[in-house]
């Protein structure tokens, strides 16, 4: 089966094409570095053409507002349009959990955006919504940075390695579609500044985590939920310790 991922040259987009090909798909990465770029169109009908399913885990260059917005809107109806076009019978795009309940967070509201196209659409779709990746935790301890001392918010955190959520995707990819949302998350529940505060720990990091309320996430204030899944979700198999390990980062 031809299967177009979206977005195939980046973190998540690799491992799928490359899970995808083992189980002896055709598998094609789609992204500008490959001559197919979904918000100007280009090499997008060439690319659809055969295709029986796509996967669209494209992210936006910029995590303002305005530009991830328009990203995710242009890119996913050019997409959906060139789909209907090449009698694609299966879209998955990859979300993120919570995303509907952290209206403050610009970002997620562009996702938003991005999901509420898929239902207008002929094509027949999966939302996958993941949980924040191990591989990103770093730059969260970043964001929450002011001298040496980390402040983040002590909400729930069900962080996911980049691994687990390719898994899922793919496995979404190749079944039927279920035409809402499959959301999945890491094993192990925690809190932000927890997880933090342990990362930073293993790596001998001096910085020192403070939970603070007003800290939010990426600077907008977040419910105690609204980074993890409320309901049923799928549960990834890697913990991030074994992930540490893995990566070289356990010390």
């Amino acid at each position: 089966m031809k299967i177009v991922v979206i977005g195939g040259s980046g973190l998540i987009g690799s491992k799928v094409v490359d899970l995808l090909t083992a189980q002896g798909h055709q598998a094609v990465p789609a992204s500008p570095k490959t001559g197919v770029n979904a918000v100007t169109g280009e090499g997008l009908a060439e690319a659809l053409d055969g295709a029986e399913v796509v996967v669209d885990v494209s992210n936006a260059p910029s995590f303002e507002p305005a530009a991830a917005l328009e990203f995710f809107e242009t890119s996913t109806r050019n997409l959906l349009a060139a789909e209907a076009a090449a009698g694609v019978g299966h879209h998955v795009a990859l979300s993120v959990v919570g995303a509907d309940r952290m209206p403050n967070v610009g970002y997620m509201q562009a996702k938003v955006a991005q999901e509420k196209l898929l239902p207008a659409s002929p094509v027949p779709y999966s939302i996958v919504r993941a949980t924040q990746f191990f591989e990103f935790l770093e730059a969260i301890a970043g964001i929450g940075t002011d001298g040496d001392t980390v402040r983040l918010a002590p909400v729930l955190f069900q962080p996911i390695a980049a691994d687990d959520v390719a898994a899922t995707v793919a496995d979404v990819a190749l079944g039927t579609p279920v035409g809402g949302i499959v959301e999945v998350a890491g094993p192990e529940r925690s809190r932000l500044d927890e997880v933090i505060r342990s990362v930073l720990g293993a790596d001998g990091d001096p910085r020192k985590v403070v939970p603070d309320q007003a800290a939010g996430y990426y600077g907008a204030e977040v419910a105690d939920d609204a980074l993890v899944p409320l309901g049923e979700a799928r549960t990834g198999r890697i913990h991030l310790a074994q992930w540490r390990e893995a990566t070289g980062r356990a010390r």
